[in-house]
């Protein structure tokens, strides 16, 4: 079998060096050895001693030349093998007796760094491959790396269960074979409703591109929202439930005590003098409490019953004008902003705006302090801030839990239905304390046209 073209080239080349070595040696040489065979043939000595010191001369000569061949040739054939192994990955081999007091030596020593450099580096990403190996099997999505031609070459163990197959079997397969050619193509994201081999649910599915040696590969991830979903809505009606219960609690407890009391009142033979005035007392009571009981469901349904927005063309000023002339206990300063313009439902705003301005007011009625409304661009979008002299907020963990307040006679759905709103248009509410200064501080972020 004929050696490849490339070594055979690299073999002329490195003879060719060779030569040029060895007869750069011997044109170096030849005048000192020429003169020497005239000397001695020319001169007064016997041919005994004219062939003795002739072919030893010769020997010595040949001799040099030979080795000077060979203390060329084998560093460069060492160092050969030595890329060579470097180019086949393998980092083990090294270059001995490497000095750095001649330029040869200091070769050597470069290319040993540069194999320990590269072995540090190949280690690396074997420990960064292990790593993602075992964070990809413990993920609990699923995970499809295809190549350019839509083959399957890595899978996790959702990825395994969710088709209720094995790597071993799986890998290989083009995404037409198992189901998910469609999700290579089109839109990167999306949220299906299908069934996979591991049941029927809705799924979110997301694709990106990604280059390994220079070929384009596919990563394909499958979550399962079925399970977030009915995660969320467990919590939701535990959240429910209790805010629910808590409130049925305070009222229905004072309820069947007092009920019991006029119960025990009618039994109570003879009647006492003040016995209708109880009853009365009695029964006020019992109507307090279920007119709360009606106004707390009644706060539940305009939160659970919100509209979606009707939006239209509004201007912000003439909006906040507005609301800013609806308070009349405590007289708002109003800083004009920049013309904004928005697509929005005006009454739903206005709804939120004036709730943020009366709480404000609220606050800066305790401590005869002052509240201001203005607005800003903030790139794509517009902030709108009320701000308030008052004492501040001292729990800012659950200001925006339904039916959570700290104010007497409070309801808690004002701020649950300020945020409610803000992310119906897509927007969002904060709330805090004033930095360095008394007082609280709304911002309601809202998207421009």
């Amino acid at each position: 079998m004929p050696p490849p073209l490339e070594s055979t080239s690299r073999k002329r080349r490195r003879l060719g060096y060779e030569r040029r070595i060895v007869a750069m040696a011997v044109l170096g040489a030849a005048p000192a050895f020429l003169g020497f065979f005239i000397l001695l043939w020319l001169g007064d000595f016997s041919p005994k001693v004219q062939w003795t010191f002739g072919g030893l001369s010769a020997v010595w000569f040949a001799g040099c030349i030979f080795a000077l061949r060979e203390r060329v040739r084998f560093p460069l054939q060492s160092l050969a093998n030595i890329l060579g192994g470097l180019r086949d990955e393998d980092y083990s081999v090294r270059a001995r007796g490497a000095g750095s007091d001649d330029p040869l030596g200091e070769v050597m020593i470069e290319v040993n760094a540069l194999g320990e450099s590269l072995r540090e580096q190949r280690l690396g990403a074997m420990e960064a491959f292990a790593l993602v190996r075992t964070v990809m099997s413990e993920l609990d999505v699923a995970v499809f790396t295809f190549d350019e031609t839509q083959r399957l070459r890595l899978v996790n163990r959702s990825a395994e269960r969710l088709m209720s197959q094995g790597q071993e079997r799986l890998l290989g397969k083009t995404a037409a074979e198992i189901g998910l050619a469609e999700y290579l193509e089109g839109e990167p994201s999306r949220t299906v409703d299908r069934s996979f081999p591991s049941g029927i649910g809705r799924w979110g599915i997301r694709r990106t591109s990604f280059r390994e040696r220079g070929k384009a590969h596919q990563l394909l991830v499958i979550t399962d929202l079925s399970r977030a979903l009915r995660d969320e809505e467990r919590q939701a009606w535990q959240r429910l439930l209790r805010v629910l219960g808590h409130e049925l609690n305070n009222s229905l407890a004072p309820i069947k005590s007092i009920a019991g009391s006029m119960e025990q009142l009618l039994k109570r033979e003879p009647r006492a003098e003040d016995f209708e005035e109880d009853m009365l007392r009695g029964l006020q009571v019992i109507s307090a409490r279920a007119e709360s009981l009606s106004r707390f469901m009644e706060a539940y349904t305009r939160i659970a019953r919100l509209p979606a927005p009707k939006r239209a063309p509004l201007e912000l000023a003439n909006l906040i004008r507005r609301i800013a002339n609806v308070e009349t206990r405590l007289k708002p300063r109003f800083e004009p902003g920049p013309a904004v313009r928005l697509m929005a439902d005006s009454d739903q705003l206005e709804q939120a705006l004036i709730n943020l301005l009366r709480n404000a007011t609220d606050a800066a009625l305790e401590t005869n302090g002052n509240v201001s409304v203005s607005w800003k661009r903030n790139g794509s979008s517009v902030e709108i801030a009320i701000e308030d002299e008052g004492p501040g907020l001292a729990n800012t963990a659950n200001l925006f839990v339904p039916f959570f307040t700290t104010k007497k006679g409070g309801t808690g759905i004002g701020l649950a239905l300020c945020r409610q709103i803000a992310e119906a248009h897509g927007g969002a509410i904060t709330l805090g304390n004033r930095p360095n200064q008394r007082g609280c501080r709304a911002v309601l972020t809202l998207p421009l046209e």
